[in-house]
């Protein structure tokens, strides 16, 4: 079953890196066949966006009775991005397109839904089309927040922001301001309101079955900045009356993130001892919570549903590896049952079901292995494959992933991932030190592209869960790692020390690579301890704190992000692009254009004082691409580059 679909998905890939220079570069480059997929209500079919040439994707249905799929729909990501799609009904269905557009002010976000029949034909603008969009005042389309239970009424509820019109020359004016819920059909687009707008009602969730129970409202100040706050109100099942249910800062208050009807319930996380733990609050006007799940090492950090009313069936962190707890006890049994069907895949999700939850898309991976999808048939006990995630990489030996503990210079135990090339003692190796980004993000166990491809070409690989990364609780996650950034880099350091100590790695032959937050990182270690690390490697990197403070000008969320950055000593001290002098190793950087994350004008900044210091390094700018860098040719090519570069810093010969 689906052979047709494998042979498909391979060759779309690989044409779209087919001019990168080696072959490794051209297999681990390469994105992942899947950017999206989700299962018909019938079951009947799939659909899935791929990656197309350049960095475009495409959207392709797949019957599952014969496995042919066929491409309805293509974005060349310049600037329509297709995100995802889901089905509406079984022949309809819903698609997320992303923009990054150039404005008065800068780069402007834009979000628009679509929706298309399965065949392709009549594809419309779902979004709203009012005065506000087409003058350019809004920019965002709206989210789906309810996909009305079995499929077959085809309306979907969806969020919608209101502007209020200008007046002038028109005898009236629509002054409805704030965001709202509309009930809208996917196929006639006809739009019922159902909630009214409310100017600071930043989210709504429904309990799947077309009801909107929960709404948080952000608070502002005067100017109109947004204050870091939600204030949540609930609905008991049968009244329209909204009642309060809790606020506070969003860390240290309960934040809702699913409601069960059956249970009369809202889930969400909320601290415990220092760590986010699972609680539901019944919405029966008593708002009794009750703790579902917690853990005395880590945070529980995912709640997990399935299918179109997203019914919540367990939750899930991260120790050494991915861990599930499932509440439901048929998907806990079968969970159990597809982890011995699938020995050497043991990191198993449910991605997606059919209406009635008979068949089941699913999703099983390793470090060693990329992953596959599969579909389950409850009725027959079968599972099929659907296709590979990385097609290219199917002949190549990857690398294990070890989880280790290394000591912190101050005796905390700080976590991390040690990747080891395959056939390697594991002794006196070039080794590259690879931040996570975020800061508040974390490395897990799994595959991972960029280590992997260090890995196949020879180099070790340590990637640190420093102080400041998400996962373990507050106190180690600190203030951030901006405002902390002398733990965070003290403990990426002390990594590259344990590397030494631990006689992995060649202490003439310790580079760093990092993307993102993961490059600021890579930075400030040269700037910490210029002889630590011989090569610098940075991808759309932050170098200068109040570069990035200014970034946020104009927009509501300033005010979140100069309290998150602060003020003090440590801005200056802790921006590479202002202690640029103090770096001693080559630096190469790589960076889009049109990143909205991380402006690209900071990595500008941080070349040209590199060069104004005598330094040695390389700025490589990608034209029309954003943060993610989301194109297999040019990932290709980045890979390369690095690869030559690590060669050259670090004295190793040419790659084989």
């Amino acid at each position: 079953m689906f052979r047709h679909l494998l042979a498909g998905a391979a060759l779309l890939l690989t044409a779209s890196a087919a001019q990168a220079t080696s072959d490794a570069a051209t297999r681990f480059g390469a994105r992942a066949t899947v950017r999206d997929i989700s299962l018909s209500p019938d079951g009947k079919h799939i659909a899935f966006v791929a990656p197309a040439a350049g960095h475009g994707a495409a959207l392709f249905i797949v019957s599952t009775e014969d496995g042919v799929p066929k491409s309805i729909l293509k974005s060349t990501g310049s600037p329509d991005q297709l995100q995802w799609c889901r089905w509406s009904t079984d022949t309809r269905l819903v698609c997320g397109i992303y923009m990054i557009l150039t404005g008065a002010d800068g780069l402007i976000e834009f979000t628009r839904l679509v929706t298309i029949d399965a065949t392709g034909e009549n594809l419309k603008l779902l979004s709203a089309r009012d005065s506000s969009y087409a003058m350019g005042m809004a920019n965002l389309g709206g989210s789906v927040i309810d996909w009305t239970g079995d499929g077959t009424g085809g309306t979907v509820l969806m969020t919608r922001d209101y502007v209020p019109e200008e007046s002038i020359g028109r005898l009236a004016a629509d002054v409805r301001e704030g965001r709202g819920v509309e009930r809208v059909d996917t196929t006639t687009l006809k739009r019922t309101n159902v909630e009214a707008p409310r100017a600071g009602a930043a989210r709504y969730m429904s309990d799947g079955n077309g009801k909107v129970r929960i709404l948080a409202m952000r608070r502002k100040d005067t100017d109109g900045y947004d204050k870091g706050e939600l204030i949540y109100y609930y609905r008991k099942a049968n009244s329209r009356e909204w009642l309060p249910l809790a606020s506070g800062a969003e860390a240290a208050s309960f934040a809702p993130l699913a409601v069960d009807s059956r249970h009369d319930v809202v889930y969400g996380m909320a601290d415990k001892d220092g760590r986010a733990a699972l609680f539901s609050v019944a919405l029966d006007g008593s708002l009794k919570r009750t703790l579902v799940l917690e853990r005395p090492d880590v945070d529980v950090d995912e709640l997990l549903s399935i299918g179109r009313q997203d019914r919540v069936v367990g939750a899930s962190y991260a120790t050494e590896r991915r861990q599930t707890e499932f509440f439901d006890p048929e998907l806990r049994a079968l969970s159990a049952s597809l982890s011995k069907a699938l020995p050497g895949l043991p990191l198993v999700s449910f991605v997606d079901a059919s209406a009635d939850e008979s068949k089941l898309l699913l999703f099983a991976g390793s470090d060693v292995d990329p992953g596959h999808y599969y579909l389950f048939d409850k009725a027959t006990r079968h599972l099929s494959e659907v296709l590979p995630a990385r097609p290219e990489l199917a002949q190549t030996r990857l690398a294990t992933v070890k989880p280790i503990n290394f000591p912190a210079g101050d005796g905390t135990m700080i976590p991390g991932y040690l990747t080891l090339p395959p056939g390697s003692d594991g002794k006196n190796l070039p080794t590259v030190v690879m931040p996570h980004g975020g800061p508040g993000d974390r490395d897990e166990w799994g595959f991972d592209w960029l280590a992997q491809f260090l890995a196949n070409r020879g180099f070790a690989v340590l990637q640190p869960n420093f102080r400041g990364s998400a996962g373990y609780g507050s106190a180690f996650l600190q203030k951030n790692g901006f405002q902390s950034w002398r733990g965070a880099i003290g403990d990426v350091n002390d990594s590259g020390r344990w590397l030494i100590k631990q006689g992995i790695a060649d202490p003439n032959k310790l580079a760093i690579v990092g993307w993102s937050y993961g490059g600021y990182a890579a930075l400030q270690s040269g700037v910490v301890d210029p002889a630590l690390f011989r090569a610098i490697v940075a991808v759309a990197p932050v170098t200068d704190l109040e570069t990035l403070r200014g970034e946020s000008e104009g927009f509501s969320n300033h005010q979140l992000v100069d309290a998150y950055i602060g003020h003090g000593a440590h801005v200056r001290e802790g921006s590479p692009a202002q202690n640029a002098g103090r770096i001693a190793a080559p630096v190469l950087i790589f960076h889009g254009d049109r990143d909205r994350n991380v402006g690209i004008g900071e990595s500008r900044m941080m070349a040209a004082r590199l060069k104004g210091a005598g330094k040695q390094v390389e700025l490589v700018e990608y034209h029309d691409l954003d943060h993610q860098l989301d194109d297999s040719e040019v990932r290709a090519g980045m890979l390369d580059k690095v690869d030559g570069f690590l060669r050259t810093a670090l004295h190793l010969p040419p790659a084989p």
